[in-house]
């Protein structure tokens, strides 16, 4: 990877990082603090919130039918979820230790707060359980095997792919072969290293 390039890229990592911080900073002075795990919204806004909350009965009247008729085929979905998230975990729980790589906290990336938003009822509140396990677990899965392919095969592809994780644009240039070996055990001890 040429120099112009690699400094555009941590240009790129820094300025991301700066809006994660900002994003993260906006909201909770405005409506919400976070104390923990719990959410402390304004008193004026759980006001709003509970003021805006639609009831269990006009919801289920009021909800498009197509997501009532696809919620069983939506929910099967957890089966499969269930699956992978136990053998994910018990493969970085045995390995990632063996390989010296730190290992990925579940916290990080399953987050269960919506359960605090009062404008929502119990079964807006179950979807969105539902989803944050769904979506956090892709996540998770996301940055184990971001992880592992780091250690074992820190090769960017041929093709230009969409949707790659944040490691990846530090990976070697395809077909690169110069000092492979000894660039694959930076990469391994840089892995090492993380806090």
């Amino acid at each position: 990877m040429n120099d112009r390039i690699q400094q555009l890229l941590t240009q790129i990592t820094t300025l991301e990082d700066e809006l994660r911080t900002a994003l993260s900073e906006q909201p909770s002075s405005i409506f919400f603090q976070i104390k923990g795990k719990r959410v402390e919204f304004e008193k004026s806004m759980q006001e709003t919130h509970r003021r805006l909350k639609t009831n269990f009965f006009r919801w289920l009247v009021t909800n498009r039918p197509q997501n009532l008729i696809t919620g069983p085929i939506i929910y099967s979905m957890i089966i499969p979820l269930l699956v992978t998230d136990f053998f994910i975990s018990l493969y970085q729980l045995t390995c990632f230790p063996i390989y010296g790589i730190k290992k990925v906290r579940r916290g990080d990336y399953i987050i269960f707060d919506r359960q605090q938003l009062n404008y929502l009822n119990w079964i807006e509140k179950f979807h969105c359980t539902y989803c944050a396990y769904g979506s956090g677990m892709v996540a998770y899965i996301s940055e184990i095997v971001a992880r592992t392919e780091q250690y074992f095969c820190p090769i960017k592809h041929a093709r230009k792919i969409l949707g790659t994780h944040s490691r990846y644009v530090h990976f070697l240039d395809y077909g690169v072969a110069e000092n492979y070996e000894e660039k694959l055990e930076e990469y391994r001890r840089a892995l090492a290293k993380e806090e």
